[in-house]
């Protein structure tokens, strides 16, 4: 596969998993109070972003040795994807759009960790 696709494929299912992580984290914390739906968000949300990258790898997106990098740079994104998305409750386009911040984070991470080794994917 061009590593131009695998990174497209990596940034789309980024952004939507870790959506959705966020969601389903948030549901199985709600049974814990307010505080719980906001930590289970974001530990959902952090396990999609790993989960991804390691399917990323399977699919032969990104290369082994960049998975540390992507899942960081993915994680990264989703911190500050949260932190915006709780600023911007009063405004549906805030949540939605910061959302693609997920995706860029492990775009940049898996394209950092591919200058820094040769047996990654370009």
């Amino acid at each position: 596969m061009k590593p131009l696709i695998g990174r497209v494929w990596i940034f789309i299912v980024m952004c939507i998993a870790g959506g959705l992580g966020a969601a389903v984290g948030s549901v199985v914390g709600h049974s814990f109070g307010s505080r719980g739906l906001f930590i289970g968000a974001v530990v959902g949300g952090l396990l999609a972003v790993a989960l991804v990258a390691r399917f990323a790898v399977w699919r032969g997106w990104i290369a082994q040795s960049q998975w540390r990098m992507t899942t960081l740079g993915g994680m990264l994104g989703f911190l500050l994807a949260a932190f915006i998305a709780t600023r911007t409750l009063s405004s549906p386009a805030g949540p939605a759009l910061s959302s693609l911040l997920i995706g860029t984070g492990a775009v940049l991470g898996a394209g950092i960790a591919a200058s820094r080794r040769p047996d990654s994917l370009p």
